[in-house]
């Protein structure tokens, strides 16, 4: 399944709720409306990235992958210094002339391209893992064609059975063009 996909804090056994709209200032109404009314645990799938998406799904917080992104140089400077060191020391025969076998400023363009390739790899892999990809485990209500086509979603798998009225009031009030329950919320392709 293409399109962005986010999950919201928070999730209960309970009921599958799944409100699908047709443009994404009524989404993202949808989302306000359910962050006020202390409602969470939803998931936000859409057709293609948007930052609107992002801001208000996680309230305008920083991504965890920058996180990432630090350890992954952080590690790889600290793997290209060792490399190298440890090259050089293993090689007794090297006699730099009364110069230091380990010398930072002829091992800085290695360290430098290792921190590049470090960062790199993490980030890849942050934005994997905070993803969800890939989507295997994913539930059926997420998975509606229509999302990675043109409609957007917000869809909770598990919604308390004691707020699910007051989860489908909100989604029909904020402009949704579908919100089902239960398990009409598995959207079947129509056979044309």
């Amino acid at each position: 399944m293409s399109g962005a996909h986010a999950q919201s804090e928070g999730s209960h056994a309970g009921i599958r709720v799944k409100g699908v709209y047709a443009h994404l200032d009524e989404m993202l109404t949808g989302i306000d409306r359910l962050k006020k009314a202390g409602i969470n645990g939803f998931d936000v799938v859409a057709p293609l990235p948007r930052h609107e998406i992002e801001e208000a799904v996680y309230e305008g917080q920083p991504s965890p992958v920058r996180w990432w992104t630090l350890i992954g140089a952080m590690t790889g400077i600290t793997s290209g210094l060792l490399i190298t060191s440890l090259t050089h020391m293993d090689w007794p025969m090297i006699m730099p002339g009364g110069k230091p076998v380990v010398s930072l400023p002829t091992f800085a363009i290695i360290m430098f391209e290792c921190t590049i390739l470090g960062g790199a790899m993490f980030t890849l892999l942050g934005m994997i893992i905070h993803a969800g990809l890939p989507s295997f485990g994913l539930d059926k209500a997420i998975q509606d064609p229509r999302f990675s086509d043109d409609k957007f979603g917000i869809v909770f798998t598990r919604a308390s059975t004691k707020d699910a009225d007051r989860i489908v009031d909100l989604l029909r009030g904020s402009g949704a063009i579908e919100v089902t329950t239960g398990d009409d919320t598995i959207y079947e392709v129509p056979n044309v």
